[in-house]
């Protein structure tokens, strides 16, 4: 269960101080949920974690957010306002498909088609007093991050 805001921003730091890096490839996380699930709280934090300092927006409208951080790119996508495959491919995903980056989307069903495999895929709902969130490895990657996250922060946090 994550109680508050502040339970969900500990689960997105602890997503990125056990990122896996050291595997070839980028990271993939999809996020999906309803609107003010959280999706956004949860990256902002994430990334303020892997040392971005500037304010992290949801890209709802430009589709696509990208932040520098330690020779590493964080790439945000909120594919809710999505009309079609065609502009995804006009994002220019493939160019941040290399080692160092994190592909952090929102929305994933909407582009899943056009999208690479995650590593980790979080299902987040609306569950009183809070959220609830599920993690799910779809990777071997993924396998890792999960395995290398504390166990006390996977009951404490809710996931």
């Amino acid at each position: 269960m994550l109680r508050d805001e502040a339970a969900t921003r500990r689960l997105g730091a602890a997503l990125a101080r056990h990122c896996p890096w050291s595997m070839p490839g980028a990271r993939c996380v999809f996020l999906s949920g309803e609107l003010g699930a959280g999706k956004t709280t949860l990256i902002s934090a994430l990334l303020a974690a892997c040392g971005v300092r500037e304010t992290v927006r949801s890209p709802t409208y430009s589709l696509i957010e990208v932040y520098a951080f330690d020779a590493r790119v964080g790439v945000h996508l909120d594919l809710y306002r999505l009309h079609g495959a065609g502009e995804l491919e006009q994002l220019g995903l493939r160019d941040y498909l290399h080692d160092g980056a994190l592909l952090l989307v929102e929305w994933p069903e909407q582009g899943r088609a056009q999208l690479p495999r995650p590593d980790l895929w979080l299902q987040l709902w609306a569950q009183e007093p809070g959220r609830r969130c599920r993690l799910t490895a779809h990777s071997a990657a993924g396998e890792c991050w999960l395995a290398e996250l504390p166990g006390e922060s996977l009951r404490s946090e809710g996931a």
